[in-house]
């Protein structure tokens, strides 16, 4: 009897020893444990991340303004090429025909011309004839009406010669008359001349723009013809070649998003990358932020320029160039990591409201960032471990950020001023519960 007793007991005492055991390990697994990252001091730069494509400044190009069939390609690509130099030609035969045809009308009008003033000088001298016939009819009335008065003839004598006199005279005004329309032929034909000949220095033009020659010096970075091949010339140029004026005067056209671009000025340093060059940088500057605006997909791009000097000649048009604009620099900051202040600890509030806000010293010196995580200085939290092994809320505003630190602006008189300082650990984020001590899912199971 005694002994069923004492083992009764002891299996009693067993099983609530494990079921104690098996509490303080569910309780351990609730509490919360936090990962942790130290205030640090600093520099810090928030930049701004494009991508674009490497572009010569000043490239021209090349077409052609008749149509026709290619007889001669002159160039090739990464040809130099002399402003004025040939480097195409377009089959002239036909043009030739055109001059010649235009030569032709223009001959015949100048020949118009030499005939309208032959006229001209005929119709003057029967202008001439008229007037000497009109002189010797007027002379004889004159002495027939003298004759008439002295009753040495009858008066019908007189009035024959008077009417001789008046038919001289329209006879006279009809040679004129003639005269002005021989004369408006001339004009006529004078004015055809000048029409064909414009008509001929059309064809010369034509025939002269067989000749495709390059604008500018430079170098050929692009072909589209070849020998034989049709070009057919419309409201639209076709475009023959692409010349790139200079090589070692470069550009990158990066697309910076609508977020980004009131953050970037011309003048502001970029430095960019290219896959043909691995841990090489190279150095620009912001020419111009272009204002026309491009919708992808309804993301709306907007275009900024980067300058470079392409001295060795390493980096080629077309190129993908991953960009990075510094917008703004803090020296000597206390930072504090982004994850810091992306933790949220529901139910533990700050201490003291941020009403330091607008005391002095509030505003940390230099100007305010303008943009992004940077765009002045913004109000938020960071929470620390306390005393009691409890986590403490403390306001702080926030400025610069470089994507992964934060400056921190702390008022003299507010009580983050004191609680964080540099070294100081903020939490970060919480460790998984597996980290630490077994879940409650995986502790032993009571034994009743």
């Amino acid at each position: 009897m005694n002994r069923t007793w004492i083992g009764g007991a002891a299996v009693l005492v067993a099983v609530l020893g494990g079921g104690v055991w098996w509490w303080m390990q569910a309780g351990a697994g609730d509490k919360v444990e936090y990962r942790t990252a130290a205030i640090s001091r600093g520099n810090l730069q928030a930049t701004v991340a494009a991508s674009g494509a490497v572009s010569p400044v000043a490239q021209v190009s090349v077409g052609t303004q008749v149509s026709g069939q290619i007889r001669e390609v002159l160039v090739d690509f990464n040809s130099e090429v002399k402003a004025g130099q040939l480097i195409a030609q377009i089959d002239p035969e036909t043009f030739e025909y055109r001059v010649r045809s235009a030569q032709a009308d223009v001959d015949a009008a100048r020949a118009a011309v030499l005939t309208a003033q032959a006229n001209v000088a005929a119709v003057q001298t029967q202008v001439s004839r008229a007037q000497v016939d009109l002189n010797e009819a007027q002379r004889d009335f004159e002495r027939k009406q003298s004759l008439v008065e002295k009753q040495f003839i009858a008066q019908s004598e007189a009035d024959k010669a008077r009417a001789l006199v008046n038919t001289s005279t329209e006879a006279m005004k009809a040679v004129q008359a003639q005269v002005g329309v021989a004369q408006a032929q001339v004009k006529t034909a004078q004015a055809n001349v000048a029409q064909r000949e414009a008509a001929l220095a059309q064809a010369r033009i034509d025939l002269a723009r067989t000749r495709i020659t390059s604008p500018v010096n430079g170098i050929v970075i692009k072909r589209t013809i070849e020998r034989g091949q049709t070009v057919a010339s419309s409201l639209q140029s076709p475009e023959l070649f692409v010349i790139a004026q200079n090589l070692s005067d470069m550009q990158v056209e990066a697309a910076i998003d609508e977020s980004d671009v009131g953050r970037l000025q011309p003048g502001q340093k970029a430095s960019f990358n290219v896959d043909a060059f691995p841990g090489q940088t190279f150095e620009g500057e912001i020419r111009q932020v272009r204002k026309a605006a491009t919708n992808v997909a309804n993301v709306v791009t907007y275009v900024a320029i980067v300058r470079f000097a392409n001295v060795q000649g390493k980096l080629l048009p077309g190129m993908t160039a991953n960009v990075r604009v510094v917008t703004e620099q803090r020296e000597g900051v206390l930072k504090v990591p982004n994850a810091a202040l992306r933790l949220r600890i529901e139910g533990v509030e700050p201490a003291a409201p941020a009403s330091a806000a607008s005391a002095p010293g509030a505003r940390a010196p230099g100007p305010r960032p303008e943009g992004g995580a940077a765009r002045g200085a913004n109000r938020s939290r960071v929470y620390v471990m306390g005393s009691d092994g409890k986590p403490q809320a403390y306001a702080v505003r926030v400025g610069v950020s470089d994507g992964s630190n934060t400056e921190l602006i702390l008022p003299p008189d507010s009580p983050a001023a004191t609680a964080l300082r540099e070294g100081v650990e903020v939490l970060v984020g919480t460790k998984p519960q597996g980290s630490a001590t077994a879940p409650r899912s995986n502790g032993p199971r009571p034994p009743f």
